[in-house]
């Protein structure tokens, strides 16, 4: 038997990048999958919704197809974020408002539509996706770097609020990845192969990390067989967090 056979699983902002390959992963293990998502068309899960997660209506909405249609749920994979630069100086208190309404609130939201229906499955989790901008100061990332310690920080307490009801909460901390959105920040400078290079470099693995490698970690959370691991932030970094290594040269 698969590990998600008989479950299913909503995955926010998995029409592309990392939540793309989240909801394969998930699909692959066995799970039934629903997609939220702007732009749900090209999904490769088995329900695609239009859901906004910065609009409570439209999440509240799109939780109700999911129920109606499948008659549980029992994995919530809050994936849906936005990137933002600048320096404290560089983003206006609109920007400020827009980040965190879509990176924290959005996830609020979400899990806050979902609980009824957590609370009724044998093999309730919930993972959210954080970054190493969370855990690790980065230039030109304090806008960013701020909702993802916050998404950090309501990971535990979701996690402390609802494990006596058997609903477990992680946070996955990716790297730099290699998706859509770093290819869209890469054209946007002068130079886009040596950023890359930069970019790869400051990770000690020398590489970027992949989306797949992310699904695993968010699939190795979801999963009843981590069924006493909740609380927790898995880093998936190539060792930026942790290491500190000797420049090559």
């Amino acid at each position: 038997m698969k590990p998600f056979e008989t479950l299913v699983a909503i995955v926010t902002g998995g029409a592309s990048g990392i939540g793309a390959a989240i909801a394969s992963r998930l699909v692959e293990g066995g799970a039934t999958v629903a997609v939220f998502d702007l732009n749900p068309d090209a999904s490769n899960g088995d329900l695609a919704v239009r859901v906004d997660v910065g609009d409570d209506a439209s999440v509240r909405a799109g939780v109700a197809r999911v129920a109606e249609t499948f008659g549980r749920i029992d994995i919530v994979v809050n994936n849906a974020g936005i990137g933002a630069q600048g320096t404290v100086e560089d983003n206006t208190d609109e920007e400020w408002h827009r980040v965190y309404d879509v990176n924290v609130v959005g996830i609020v939201r979400v899990t806050r539509a979902a609980l009824p229906w957590l609370r009724k499955s044998p093999s309730a989790a919930i993972v959210n996706t954080a970054s190493i901008a969370a855990t690790a100061g980065l230039p030109s990332r304090a806008l960013y770097g701020a909702t993802k310690g916050a998404v950090l920080a309501l990971s535990l307490h979701l996690a402390a609020d609802l494990v006596r009801e058997g609903i477990r909460v992680n946070a996955v901390n990716p790297g730099t990845a290699d998706t859509p959105w770093v290819g869209r920040l890469l054209d946007a400078v002068a130079d886009p192969a040596a950023e890359r290079a930069a970019l790869a470099a400051r990770q000690p693995l020398g590489r970027l990390v992949t989306a797949d490698e992310v699904a695993e970690a968010v699939a190795y959370l979801a999963s009843p067989r981590a069924g006493s691991t909740t609380g927790t932030s898995l880093a998936v970094d190539g060792g930026m967090q942790g290491l500190r290594v000797r420049p090559t040269s």
